[in-house]
């Protein structure tokens, strides 16, 4: 049994908005053509938590509903701790609108962008706007196991840590099932970045033969995967011997270093985390939500 601080864990409310969608205009492809697609932002219906991570005609896809703390000021406080504070498994009540009391899901969190993504039911997305407010019950900072002090914890909700099947071993060391193993050379954008309290980075896919080598080419949008030689308890950087274990929070780029992108969840040192590849090692399974709805209730 996993022994965690959860009964001293500060639940606040985070209030955000749905953040209109973006569009950048022409931008030049990893093969050098120029491209206008679907981007972050927005309320996007058919791209749901448990959907592949590639083969849409998009860029940086954001499954579900995006949202922010403040259009006018992205760069200011109240957005950072919007995005720091809000944990995947945090429940999202809407507050405003036509489906003003119903409830949806924290699902990532995007960090150049500080969005944070949220899955709402098929009949609440049908009923959102861009008018829309939401409160989010905002629990997890600061989670640590008592028992594996070594291993640092980022944006992950105690609900979720439950779910996903972690297991307690000898000298402190947990074993966690995840979907996919991701070596070093194929982290991209983000690297040396500090924001890994709040953000994500890209697994490069530039080059799908070595993505299919490690069978990264049928990754799903809420995935759970092992990063190899990731520290990133102060930021996005190579350790050797180090692993994190990440969420895949958003679509496939087609901007060279780009990819689908990865929010780290917990990261330590060498031998503390030991990533075990299995079946169904994803968020949408895990919480009932996105394309596991029906699976599981929520």
């Amino acid at each position: 049994m996993l022994r965690t601080n959860e009964g001293t864990l500060v639940e606040m409310a985070v209030q955000g908005a749905v953040m209109p969608p973006k569009c950048y205009g022409w931008e030049v492809t990893q093969e050098g053509t120029c491209a206008i697609l679907p981007a972050v932002g927005g309320i996007t219906y058919n791209v749901r938590v448990g959907d592949p991570a590639f083969g849409w005609e998009g860029d940086h896809v954001e499954p579900g509903v995006s949202l922010t703390a403040s259009r006018e000021h992205l760069d200011a406080n109240p957005n950072r701790a919007f995005n720091a504070y809000a944990c995947v498994g945090n429940r999202v009540r809407l507050i405003s609108g036509a489906a003003a009391g119903r409830w949806g899901v924290v699902t990532g969190r995007h960090g150049g962008v500080e969005h944070v993504l949220v899955d709402f039911p098929e009949d609440v997305m049908g009923r959102l706007t861009m008018d829309d407010k939401v409160l989010i019950r905002a629990w997890g900072t600061g989670l640590s196991l008592l028992d594996a002090p070594g291993i640092k914890f980022f944006g992950m909700s105690p609900r979720l840590l439950r779910r996903m099947r972690v297991r307690l071993r000898s000298g402190g060391r947990v074993e966690v099932p995840v979907a996919a193993v991701v070596p070093p050379e194929l982290m991209g954008s983000g690297v040396g970045q500090n924001d890994s309290f709040k953000g994500d980075y890209d697994i490069q896919t530039q080059d799908m033969g070595a993505l299919r080598e490690h069978g990264l080419d049928g990754l799903r949008l809420g995935d759970i995967v092992a990063l190899m030689d990731q520290d990133c308890r102060f930021g996005f950087g190579f350790r050797r011997g180090a692993v994190s274990i990440g969420l895949i929070i958003h679509c496939d780029s087609r901007l060279t270093g780009h990819g689908p992108g990865v929010q780290v969840l917990m990261t330590a040192g060498a031998g503390s985390i030991l990533p075990r590849v299995v079946t169904g090692a994803n968020i949408a399974d895990y919480l009932g939500i996105g394309r596991g709805r029906k699976k599981r209730t929520s």
